[in-house]
């Protein structure tokens, strides 16, 4: 009762902390980042090609290109006062993984030097034995390789004054099975690229490519530091377990898009500048419905990519927090009787010739090419709803859903009323 009582008092007597922001977010944002703009700069015409076009067109680097890359992608980090670099992954564990090594070796002479060559970008064997594995391997060995994602471009995290060079990888077993979550997300981009480019063909031969775009939404609860320091469950679990129920939860709704309050407004700030740093593309903040309760949003990127920046925008999240005296929730129902929080995911497919396949445009009903991807999306989503439940299940999600803000776990499509008008016409054809 006392840290209650004590988290009372600061909360009264606290005041949001100065942020220091940009006259403009584009004057800050992606400067963390090893762009192709950068890997311009920093490479030779030779391997920024051969970087480009593993990007884009998933050719394989050879290794003298992957040592010039390399030892781009170190001189780029130096330069920003980096000493120590990472293979960034996703294990089945639900948040991120980093081992640290530093660019720090002593040559065979006893000579310190720098050095970062192709082989650490390209592949390591970290000591990953305890991460979860589904029983694909014995928990005594480490047999986890990373190795890295050329499509998702580094990037420098900095924590407190410290700089980390941090290489986006996929994490696999010594016999090739995905030990993560990113390695099926790229396996299956590259399987729905094939598939759709081949039914695009039939009536633009000029679609060489279709990619996978993803715009999610993050919901989150900010609580007071000695507020949650006052709750061993909060601590221990990041949601209520016990206790006695607020006395206004969300009745009234009228916490929603209402005016942001200033500590919380002085917090979305300095994370969107961090996220802005890692050319994460944050548009849009707002007031939740639950009290206490907020949600940002990026602008639309390849898939791949948005899950990595989701992942990361999380990490920062939770760091700047702190900074702040605050503490963040991300657990999908954090408190009894209120909304939970969805990290919503708004997915679409791209051609390369700039056409949204699942855009219905202005005359839906002739849009042939629009139909066959509407059509067939439907389809999948009936034959394949088990698999697509099972994807999203968790103890915290089934927590969530069938409570105020979700039904339950059902899959449901929602075509809306000129669309549903289209199906007898479908049908005759």
């Amino acid at each position: 009762m006392s840290l209650r009582f004590s988290g009372l008092t600061n909360l009264n007597s606290g005041s949001p902390i100065k942020v220091e922001t940009p006259a403009k977010s584009t004057s800050i944002f992606a400067s963390n980042v090893f762009t192709l703009k950068v890997a311009r700069e920093f490479l030779s015409d030779e391997a920024f090609k051969s970087l480009q076009a593993s990007i884009r067109a998933h050719q394989k680097i050879d290794r003298s290109m992957a040592n010039q890359i390399a030892s781009g992608i170190r001189s780029w980090a130096e330069s920003k006062g980096v000493t120590h670099f990472t293979h960034w992954f996703q294990p089945l564990t639900g948040t991120t993984a980093e081992k640290h090594d530093s660019f720090f070796t002593i040559k065979s002479d006893g000579t310190p030097i720098e050095q970062f060559e192709g082989d650490a970008l390209v592949q390591q064997e970290p000591d990953a034995s305890s991460f979860p594995s589904g029983g694909l391997r014995a928990t005594f060995e480490a047999r986890g390789y990373t190795a890295w994602d050329p499509s998702s471009p580094a990037f420098i995290m900095e924590i407190g004054e410290g700089k980390t060079l941090c290489i986006p990888t996929i994490f696999v077993s010594y016999t090739g099975e995905s030990l993560d979550y990113k390695a099926p997300l790229l396996k299956s981009i590259d399987a729905l690229n094939k598939a759709a480019v081949e039914v695009c063909n039939y009536f633009d031969k000029n679609v060489s490519k279709v990619t996978s775009t993803l715009g999610w939404e993050q919901e989150y609860f900010v609580i007071d530091e000695g507020l949650f320091n006052a709750r061993p469950d909060l601590v221990m679990t990041g949601r209520t377990v016990f206790g006695h129920s607020s006395a206004k939860n969300q009745q009234l709704e009228d916490h929603y898009f209402g005016s942001i309050p200033e500590r919380v407004y002085a917090y979305m700030r300095d994370f969107e500048n961090e996220a802005y740093k890692l050319g994460i593309p944050l548009r849009t903040r707002h007031n939740e419905v639950a009290p206490a309760q907020f949600e940002c949003a990026p602008i639309f990127e390849e898939a791949g990519i948005a899950v990595d920046h989701n992942s990361l925008l999380m990490d920062v999240m939770d760091r700047v927090a702190r900074r702040h005296k605050l503490r963040v929730l991300l657990h999908e129902k954090p408190f009894a009787g209120i909304n939970g929080s969805g990290k919503h995911n708004n997915w679409s497919m791209a051609t390369d010739t700039g056409v949204n396949l699942l855009a219905p445009g202005k005359t839906p009903k002739t849009n042939l090419m629009f139909l066959t991807f509407f059509v067939n999306t439907i389809k999948a989503v009936h034959d394949y709803a088990d698999v697509l439940r099972a994807s999203i299940a968790s103890a915290g999600n089934d927590h969530r859903l069938g409570a105020n803000e979700a039904p339950p776990a059902i899959i449901s499509v929602f075509i809306g009323q000129y669309l549903a008008k289209c199906w007898p016409m479908l049908k005759k054809g």
